[in-house]
């Protein structure tokens, strides 16, 4: 098992539910946590990132801030369409550090990882890097 960052592994973030120029969804693959992907406020926001194919994934970390409660979905087919449930966490709220979350997966396959953020600790969230175990 390995853990990787999401651009290592040829993952593309397909949809997000917010964009600001300046901390676009891509921000997120890039494995630098200085760098940032945020939502322009109200919930829930989303983002949905995809694997070059099927892939076994054993669990999910994302580091983030403000993030309150986060729901993961998975599909595993070649369309952003028909998700099911996999997992989800209620985060901690922190103070002038970054929330570091691990979310298991199990194993599951999945072509797509939709990321839900359901509710936030404020208005804005920023989520800085997902990884994956494989």
């Amino acid at each position: 098992m390995s853990d990787s960052s999401f651009n290592s592994l040829g993952v593309k973030v397909v949809f997000a539910s917010s964009c600001d120029e300046n901390h676009p969804p891509e921000n997120i693959m890039d494995g630098n946590t200085k760098t940032f992907w945020t939502s322009t406020g109200m919930f829930p926001q989303e983002f949905v990132i995809r694997f070059p194919e099927p892939t076994r994934v054993a669990a999910v970390t994302v580091e983030s801030y403000n993030v309150k409660h986060l729901k993961m979905e998975k599909n595993t087919s070649p369309k952003v369409s028909q998700f099911e449930f996999v997992t989800e966490k209620e985060f901690e709220r922190t103070e002038r550090h970054l929330q570091l979350n691990t979310l298991s997966l199990n194993g599951s396959s999945a072509v797509h990882l939709r990321f839900v953020i359901a509710s936030g600790h404020d208005h804005f969230v920023s989520v800085h890097r997902v990884t994956v175990k494989t």
